[in-house]
């Protein structure tokens, strides 16, 4: 390899190294207590328009996936306008290392609602448990580059998917307490955690 491109591949190297190691500063407390918002509202708006879930499931799901694109969409259009406006490489570097150590997650999630409406209803009351514990990998998988606090998030997504699992069934399957409890609760201590540590000062 020539002098030039070796010292080039090892700037690149420093790079990521760098990207991994920093505090990604790009998760905002005001966009995460926007989707924890909307889990209380669309909780709210399950108990008044959708009171048998079990009975209308296609309206729990449009109701539920529908508040988590929107919550999604906010926060990559926010990411997406911070990432034109970066002035360091190094930046744009450590928010597309962010956003790929995260992305799986939801991926995964997608693909494990999908399959348990297509091909196995009367397991949809899992859902609300399966969709916190999804989202818990995610969180420990990016928590390297998030505030050190952040860990505590991801534990209490795994706790909240787990006593989903162990409870919410029966009379008390899909309900709409489980999602503000779980996700509501989650994404309020997440924004906390971010504006104390990264905003604050």
């Amino acid at each position: 390899m020539p002098p030039l491109d070796e010292a080039l591949a090892q700037i690149s190297d420093i790079r990521s190294h760098l990207a991994r190691t920093e505090t990604f500063r790009g998760y905002r407390s005001a966009i995460v207590a926007f989707s924890a918002i909307a889990a209380f509202v669309s909780a709210a708006l399950q108990a008044s328009f959708v009171p048998n879930p079990t009975g209308t499931p296609g309206e729990y799901l449009a109701l539920w996936i529908g508040a988590a694109v929107l919550s999604f969409a906010v926060a990559a259009i926010e990411i997406s306008v911070r990432c034109a406006r970066a002035v360091s490489p190094l930046s744009v570097r450590h928010t597309c290392l962010a956003v790929e150590q995260f992305f799986p997650c939801l991926v995964a999630g997608a693909l494990l609602t999908a399959v348990v409406v297509r091909y196995a209803g009367e397991c949809l009351w899992m859902l609300p448990g399966l969709w916190s514990i999804v989202f818990s990998l995610g969180i420990f998988a990016s928590w390297r580059l998030l505030p050190r606090p952040a860990f505590w998030v991801g534990v209490w997504y795994l706790v909240a998917g787990t006593v989903c699992l162990a409870t919410a069934h029966g009379v008390y399957a899909l309900s709409p307490w489980a999602m503000a409890g779980t996700f509501g609760v989650g994404q309020t201590l997440a924004a906390a955690i971010l504006y104390q540590t990264l905003e604050r000062t």
